[in-house]
């Protein structure tokens, strides 16, 4: 559930009475300039990039598809698919 924001807690009463000449008593979104990539600010898309450059090196040096799987925790397809998107 969205949690909304009252503008009297965060604009400035100038922009507020500007927003409203335009909309009135509505709820209104306003989105990002620029939206961050998924997992930046975690460091969850870093280790996943990490963890996928070893998979294929550890592919390249001789383990089988089913023993990447065992050892990821990752089903065939997944470790299938990093493999080839690493490859191209």
């Amino acid at each position: 559930m969205t949690k909304y924001i009252n503008a009297k807690d965060i604009l400035p009463e100038h922009l507020i009475k500007e927003i409203q000449k335009h909309v009135r008593g509505a709820h209104i979104y306003i989105p990002q300039t620029e939206r961050q990539q998924w997992g930046a600010s975690t460091g969850i898309r870093d280790e996943l990039e990490e963890r996928n450059a070893e998979i294929v090196l550890k592919y390249k040096s001789g383990f089988t598809v089913t023993q990447l799987v065992n050892f990821y925790n990752l089903s065939e397809d997944r470790i299938r698919r990093i493999i080839y998107d690493r490859e191209l």
